[in-house]
């Protein structure tokens, strides 16, 4: 075990310890001098908190911990779903407090999310209308297909472009799949066409959202008055739609009153699919509406086009059940990251 895993075991153990004892309790392993070292780098994570001065300084697991800390995701789930330790209710608090206290990005983190951001602001200043539009063309075909194909949808890419550009379905598909991807393009396309509809997030345009994304699809529409379950996990989402609409108005609340578009964004992308608040569409609302955000903000859409699907459900899954959202982040960097390489 690494010094930094038996310095964090120890807090969890005992709460709040000075270096000192910390090092003793390590006595065999490490020395103070290491000890202070790790220490310093897990305050710097945000992992660890502190509080005191000089001999009295004391630390303990900070609120982000659980929010933030690297979890390996082939190994957790080498658990199968019976044997998972779980949060299985939902948490208001995750809102209420943890998401509204903890700065989800490090410096360095934003800082690379900004660089990749300044290429997407660079093309807009100096494209073109018709330039600007046919990138935005060609990425909300991308997020069509993706966003569909993680709910399942068996179209290819190619199938994909024929059917949104000249409404040619493809053979030996359902009329369901073609129908969620152009209520996809419907949806991003009334974005392009309001760039400020989520300059703030409110309950209403979110349900508006969702109604574009299941028109025609025999899918009840507005917040749901049932409980719903998720396939392979035991987390079970708010069945009270008056909570349900709390949660909403609670995670709305939160969005608005963050100042970084990226925190935004994926909180946005984390809490519509963690509050389930429709009998279907939950994640494909989040990811579009997540987009507006970023639209309205004059950042880079995301596509998440190069994200593996099985990968994608694993991180939203480890969000509902340890509400935890490092895996989910990672993907996120990862999307915009390739969004600014390779669109606009």
């Amino acid at each position: 075990m690494s010094i930094s895993k038996q310095i964090i075991t120890l807090l969890q153990e005992r709460g709040s310890m000075s270096s000192s004892e910390i090092a003793a309790a390590n006595a065999h392993v490490s020395s103070l001098a290491t000890v202070k070292r790790v220490l310093n780098e897990l305050v710097e994570k945000r992992y660890v908190e502190k509080a005191g001065v000089g001999k009295a300084t004391k630390y303990f697991l900070s609120a982000g911990y659980a929010l933030l800390h690297t979890i390996d995701i082939d190994k957790y789930f080498l658990s199968e779903v019976d044997e998972r330790r779980i949060n299985a209710n939902f948490s208001f608090d995750l809102i209420t407090q943890t998401l509204s206290e903890v700065p989800i990005f490090s410096e360095f983190e934003l800082a690379n999310l900004f660089q990749f951001q300044k290429r997407f602001t660079d093309f807009r200043s100096s494209a073109t209308s018709f330039e600007f539009l046919k990138e935005l063309e060609r990425l909300a075909i991308d997020l069509s297909w993706k966003s569909s194909q993680i709910e399942g949808n068996t179209y290819t890419l190619l199938e994909t472009e024929l059917l949104l550009k000249e409404q040619q379905e493809a053979k030996g598909k359902t009329k369901e799949e073609a129908t969620m991807l152009l209520n996809h393009k419907l949806a991003i396309d009334f974005l392009v066409d309001n760039l400020d509809y989520f300059e703030s997030l409110s309950l209403a345009k979110i349900e508006n959202i969702h109604s574009l994304l299941i028109q025609n699809l025999a899918i009840p529409r507005n917040i749901r008055n049932k409980p719903v379950g998720i396939t392979g996990t035991n987390y079970k989402p708010l069945d009270n739609q008056f909570q349900i609409r709390d949660a909403l108005e609670q995670t709305c609340e939160l969005v608005n009153a963050k100042s970084n578009v990226f925190e935004k964004t994926l909180l946005t992308l984390c809490l519509l699919s963690y509050i389930q608040p429709f009998v279907d569409g939950n994640k494909r609302t989040a990811r579009i509406v997540s987009n507006g955000i970023l639209m309205a903000n004059n950042c880079v859409p995301i596509s998440f086009r190069t994200v593996d699907s099985l990968d994608y459900k694993k991180a939203m899954l480890v969000f509902y059940e340890q509400n935890n959202i490092s895996p989910m982040k990672q993907i996120f960097i990862d999307q915009v990251a390739f969004a600014g390489s390779n669109y606009f």
